[in-house]
């Protein structure tokens, strides 16, 4: 019997042994963490990090932007209006609770609450309970882009966060400045990871979730901390030196030197982020002219300016939508052509050139200013001589609301990480009423481009959506609505044997809870 006890121990302790020898800790330094852990107050991109993290989707977005199923595990369209979604059964929320449909139908309604988020949610109407497991959204009027809100649901634990607090606020509550129950409770979620330690601006601590659901993933981070490193030059030396695992963004100064470190690797990913610059045409007559437009896109050397000033944090755009997108086409490649870009001056008239004014922030996309400049180098070798003045992104806003010159610097995401929102915001023709063209400097104005993108809204045949958003492409691409430069690459600095790169994606949300560290 003693003997048996003595084996008995011996097993358990090498079972144990080898737990303890897979067990991984991540050190994690990012630029910031979460504003709050109310995962509905902010919609940034801290925030959703946060979110994959601590809870799981509904869907979820897949490297190459295709949807994955996750507390969702398959759909179908019942009508027009409707989308019925069915859950995976027996999930947990940290708390112990159920997963079921009534949190799916309560996060949706407390996200129509949202400052931040009820915009994204305004044509969806009340969740449809059909049974524990299955529910129905429904939408005011037939709506394409169903699918891509539902990676913005999260389901909150319904039982945890209803009732009141001991201060007598309502458990659901969503503020923005004060006191509310989801911004000091620590969460109650599904995901891969428990908070258990926050210190805000300091230091966060996630634990592995015991009873997490998905045991298909591969993630074999038991624990998480992350330190928040707001300089750039901190980030880097704290992973060079081992203080830290996995570092984000890196800048591109750095990128040779952790390229050059046994130690470590470099990650990028091409992220959704457009960067642009637009034509005002009711500011510059010239630039009207729809072969100005085409000979400055033609000047541009968007190849170059990736290649010698992003350093390899971008990837060249010929047209707006990063693949993966609906309007994506690969045949709209980058078209630098000098000679084409002079004869196509000489047919506008303007074979001597003219005069423009250029506004761009100094630091609001990565080497912004440097952009700027090079550009009116680049459109000086076609005649066109460019007075640039940059500035601050806290002075350049009103600046560009105003359309204060001939030629306006912006980057854009697409917040449904669709087609149709690049255009609705900037090609369509501006309209204070609608919104529409809100952020188009240019004044660019093609109504079938307008026509096209408003009917994509409501099509919910694939097919047919993703042929409109690529004849809206094309239009926007052949008039030169405005000249694209590139798409931003995300950056992670990581050291070896953190296999970050399958878990990073187009909208920097690294997917922490299936990483493996060797």
């Amino acid at each position: 019997m003693k003997k048996l006890f003595v084996l008995g121990t011996a097993l358990l302790l090498i079972l144990s042994l080898g737990l303890i020898a897979s067990a991984k800790t991540l050190k994690l330094g990012l630029d910031a963490d979460p504003k709050s852990i109310d995962i509905h107050e902010q919609l940034s991109g801290g925030t959703l990090q946060f979110s994959h993290w601590v809870f799981d989707p509904l869907v979820r977005y897949a490297q190459d932007m295709s949807f994955e199923p996750r507390l969702a595990k398959r759909w179908e369209r019942i009508d027009k209006n409707t989308m019925r979604f069915h859950l995976v059964k027996g999930v947990k929320f940290h708390s112990g609770n159920d997963f079921t449909a009534e949190d799916v139908q309560f996060t949706l309604n407390r996200l129509k609450t949202s400052v931040d988020f009820k915009g994204l949610f305004e044509l969806f109407s009340e969740p449809v309970i059909v049974d524990k497991y299955t529910v129905d959204i429904v939408t005011t009027k037939p709506y394409g882009l169903v699918l891509n809100m539902m990676t913005y649901i999260f389901p909150l634990d319904k039982k945890f966060y209803t009732g009141t607090d001991d201060k007598g606020t309502p458990k659901d509550a969503v503020v923005k400045v004060g006191h509310s129950f989801a911004k000091t409770a620590f969460p109650s979620g599904t995901g891969a990871f428990k908070l258990t330690h926050r210190d805000h601006g300091v230091k966060l601590v996630l634990e592995r979730n015991e009873n997490y659901w998905d045991i298909r993933s591969p993630g074999n981070v038991d624990k998480v901390i992350f330190t928040p490193i707001a300089e750039a030059a901190t980030r880097v030396a704290a992973l060079l030196s081992g203080d830290v695992d996995f570092i984000s963004p890196v800048p591109p100064q750095d990128f040779k030197r952790i390229q050059k470190d046994s130690k470590v690797d470099l990650v990028t990913f091409s992220g959704g982020r457009i960067i642009t610059v637009q034509l005002n045409q009711k500011k510059n007559p010239a630039l009207a002219n729809v072969k100005v437009r085409q000979a400055i896109a033609y000047a541009v050397n968007n190849v170059g300016i990736a290649k010698k000033i992003m350093k390899g944090t971008a990837t060249p755009a010929g047209g707006t939508s990063p693949h993966g997108y609906s309007g994506f086409s690969p045949d709209l490649k980058p078209r630098y052509n000098l000679e084409k870009a002079k004869q196509l001056m000489k047919e506008a008239g303007y074979a001597n050139g003219f005069t423009a004014s250029m506004m761009a922030p100094n630091n609001r996309y990565v080497n912004d200013a440097k952009i700027a400049e090079t550009f009116t180098q680049m459109v000086a070798k076609i005649g066109i001589k460019v007075n640039l003045k940059t500035m601050p992104k806290a002075q350049y806003w009103d600046r560009f609301d105003e359309r204060a010159a001939d030629i306006l610097m912006i980057g854009w995401h697409s917040d449904t990480e669709d087609s149709g929102n690049f255009y609705e915001f900037l090609a369509m023709c501006p309209d204070t009423k609608t919104g529409y063209g809100q952020y188009n400097s240019g004044n660019y104005c093609n109504k079938e481009v307008d026509k096209l993108t408003i009917a994509a809204q409501t099509e919910t045949n694939f097919g047919k959506r993703t042929a409109m958003l690529k004849r809206a492409e094309k239009l926007i691409y052949d008039e030169a609505a405005y000249i694209t430069f590139h798409w931003q690459n995300h950056s992670y600095g990581v050291k070896n044997g953190v296999n970050a790169l399958p878990i990073v994606n187009a909208q920097n949300f690294p997917y922490l809870g299936d990483l493996v560290i060797k």
